[in-house]
């Protein structure tokens, strides 16, 4: 039986319909009807906008956020599919640190759903650090739908391994690991 990778943990049941849907070759179709377009955010700057957006909603005493980019090469230096980071300067007799999101470019081509899952992950790290219950109850606070985002995006990048070929408009990365 074919291995899905992106899919290790879930329920037996569920990793049974998903081979149906690979065997039937339906799985592209599926995640085709229920998003049926890209989002229009393209540029760094854009999706600062997005992003600072998002965090003054949902976490407005939560530090600024310095920078925010796509990385073409996110997945191959870190194996993930966005990061934050606190980077700590030193200015005069003073600590500063500034916080920074980037975001697999593989997330300018995708459904608005799937691009603010991964930007409301990376949120979440701003106030939990762990992948824990708290982590998780943040995470759907911000967007209710985070579980069902996520595992439709978990099933968008078995598709890219098995087919190759992505869904929506732009260019074809080599899908990262989540």
């Amino acid at each position: 039986m074919l291995e899905l990778k992106y899919l290790m943990g879930y329920p037996d049941e569920l990793l049974r319909q998903v081979h149906k849907l690979i065997a039937d070759n339906q799985l592209a179709n599926v995640l085709l009807k229920r998003y049926g377009a890209t989002h229009d955010i393209r540029t760094d700057k854009a999706l600062y906008q997005y992003v600072t957006a998002l965090k003054n909603d949902f976490i407005r005493n939560g530090a600024p956020i310095s920078k925010v980019v796509f990385d073409g090469k996110i997945h191959i230096i870190r194996h993930a599919l966005g990061t934050h980071t606190t980077i700590s300067r030193v200015q005069g007799n003073k600590l500063k640190a500034k916080r920074e999101i980037s975001v697999s470019s593989l997330f300018k081509h995708v459904p608005i759903e799937f691009l603010k899952m991964i930007v409301v992950h990376e949120l979440a790290h701003l106030k939990e650090k762990e992948h824990d219950k708290a982590f998780y109850k943040l995470c759907t606070y911000m967007e209710p739908q985070y579980h069902q985002y996520e595992l439709d995006l978990r099933l968008y990048l078995t598709h890219l391994d098995l087919s190759g070929k992505a869904l929506w408009s732009g260019p074809m990365e080599r899908s990262p690991l989540i």
